[in-house]
């Protein structure tokens, strides 16, 4: 793709400046701001109305030095980073005592990741020419479904004038976030898997010799780790494919209006998209899915669930975190007077 090095440069001096400026990454929009200043990165909490103690990821250039950013950095991290970067991965390392707790949530670690989508690239190359630290959680009010465009960041904060700038990557490759793998406190737990994603902890151990394990209750705070995320305004609903068949009926019998995101043969529904079967090209289409259904008028969202295993369980983890909180929604539908 052909990069507009102008607005490059003018981003990055917004940056430069303590504004915030949203960019593409192959995973999602992130909402950025200069790591190492506590007020720029204050402003991003307040934008997305984040609780202050919910960490962001430090975005670096790929020339970056791991060591200014943390500290007894692990053997496995250099091993990942030579693997995996520019990419979708992010690795929870122990936090350099010159960096700021402001991108940590207060906590000794912090989270970093180089990104691989080209404007993303440009711009962290250009921020104080590449040695700087981009702090960017997903371009989105918290909690709700993570931007795959620009027009999506647009949607959600083009009136109130946080946004000094968005740069428009086209749509995100990848459309689910990162991997995020805790690496600093090998000597006890080993690797942790905290939040699955585009790279699978089969190939993190592919690299490292040592399979992640799941999350556990001193695992570090994370991104995305909140048991509801990524949830749109409309509740969600999902079901294997023969239960969601019956329950459409129903609904449609009693007079609801539902919008279906499938993959296979089904009914239709007041309103619908079918996503491809492959879990990248699901993954790649599912936020941006979520958002146009949600725009629908229907009185819920019913996602067809997607297979299990390793390839999907980034999809799975977004989708059920996007319906937490649902739980009862069908019955309530069935059993309660539509509008007139």
């Amino acid at each position: 793709m052909s990069l507009d090095h102008t607005a490059i440069d003018a981003a990055a001096r917004a940056l430069e400046q303590g504004a915030l400026v949203a960019f593409p990454t192959e995973t999602v929009y992130g909402l950025g701001a200069d790591a190492e200043n506590p007020a720029a990165v204050a402003a991003i909490y307040a934008a997305k109305g984040r609780p202050q103690d919910h960490p962001v990821i430090v975005h670096l250039a790929p020339d970056a030095d791991l060591d200014y950013w943390a500290a007894d950095i692990p053997s496995e991290a250099r091993q990942l980073a030579a693997a995996f970067w520019p990419g979708p991965l992010t690795m929870i390392l122990k936090r350099a005592a010159h960096i700021p707790d402001a991108v940590s949530g207060g906590q000794e670690t912090v989270g970093l990741r180089c990104p691989s989508h080209p404007v993303a690239i440009a711009l962290l190359q250009a921020f104080k020419a590449g040695k700087g630290g981009v702090a960017a959680p997903s371009a989105n009010k918290f909690g709700n479904v993570s931007p795959t465009t620009a027009q999506h960041v647009r949607d959600e904060f083009g009136a109130d004038g946080s946004v000094a700038m968005v740069l428009d990557g086209g749509a995100s490759e990848v459309g689910i976030e990162s991997t995020i793998v805790d690496l600093s406190r090998l000597a006890t737990h080993g690797p942790v898997l905290l939040r699955p994603g585009h790279i699978s902890a089969e190939a993190i151990a592919a690299v490292i010799d040592r399979l992640p394990a799941p999350p556990d209750v001193a695992a570090p705070r994370a991104s995305g780790t909140l048991e509801s995320h990524y949830a749109p305004h409309t509740p969600v609903a999902m079901q294997d494919s023969a239960t969601l068949k019956a329950t459409l009926a129903r609904l449609q019998q009693a007079g609801r209006k539902v919008a279906l995101i499938h993959y296979s043969d089904l009914p239709e529904a007041h309103a619908q998209v079918r996503l491809p079967t492959s879990p990248d090209g699901f993954a790649h289409a599912l936020y941006a899915s979520l958002r146009a259904m949600d725009h629908t008028g229907a009185d819920l969202i019913l996602v067809e669930a997607p297979p299990q295993g390793g390839a999907w369980l980034g999809v799975n983890d977004r989708l059920r975190r996007a319906a937490h909180g649902s739980a009862g929604i069908v019955h309530g539908l069935l059993n309660q007077q539509p509008p007139a």
